[in-house]
């Protein structure tokens, strides 16, 4: 666990959190155990199955959970007894139980399922989210590489980006992120479980560490 000005961060497996203060947010719930603690808000980057993982989702929801989706996981978030389903597109917004939420951005730029064909390409409309909690501001990447929206991001305290290579960014590239965005705080994520292991978290801390503060948090259990 890591806590940053009273809000608290807990790492699950894969590009999932769990961040509390007086709520509780989850992002993309994979692979989880079940969870005690419920959301009060989850957020999905994409529509992949180890983002958009119904069963997962299932572990953490309520009655009154709103989840807010990429629109390219419209009509696949179902069977669900939850408050509400906002969909967004890059560049849209909304504010849910207190928290407001932007999607920005994610995408690849140099890696490839096939030759000229990159596995989340810009009009797929995958997105990470910037959450803000209280005066907090947390970036949440998604799957994306080292893209130019990161310099537009305005003011980060907390980044939690992906550092696995092969769907999204290279620890090296992780930290050209980190020059671009300027985070007080990067926590390093999606490895793992797919892809990536833990030692590319360590390379990324060890070559951002002079940045700013990096994080690597054990998975709970």
């Amino acid at each position: 666990m890591f806590e940053y000005k009273g809000v608290k961060f807990f790492y699950l497996e894969h590009d999932c959190f769990r961040i509390t203060d007086d709520k509780t947010i989850y992002t993309d719930p994979f692979r989880i155990p079940s969870q005690e603690e419920k959301a009060d808000v989850v957020t999905v980057g994409h529509e992949h199955f180890d983002h958009l993982s119904l069963e997962d989702i299932k572990k953490v929801v309520k009655e009154d959970t709103v989840i807010i989706a990429s629109i390219n996981c419209k009509g696949k978030i179902k069977g669900l007894k939850v408050e509400e389903v906002k969909y967004l597109k890059p560049g849209e917004e909304a504010t849910v139980k207190g928290v407001e939420i932007r999607a920005v951005p994610a995408y690849n730029v140099n890696k490839f399922r096939a030759p000229g064909q990159v596995f989340h390409p810009k009009e797929y409309n995958g997105v990470g989210f910037i959450l803000k909690i209280g005066n907090i501001k947390i970036y949440h990447a998604g799957d994306t590489d080292l893209i130019s929206e990161m310099s537009n991001l305005g003011e980060i305290d907390v980044a939690l980006l992906p550092v696995s290579g092969t769907y999204v960014m290279t620890p090296d590239e992780a930290v050209e992120a980190v020059k671009r965005i300027k985070p007080k705080v990067a926590i390093p994520m999606h490895y793992g479980a797919i892809v990536g292991e833990k030692t590319d978290a360590e390379t990324f801390r060890s070559k951002a560490s002079n940045i700013c503060e990096v994080v690597i948090l054990e998975k709970e259990k």
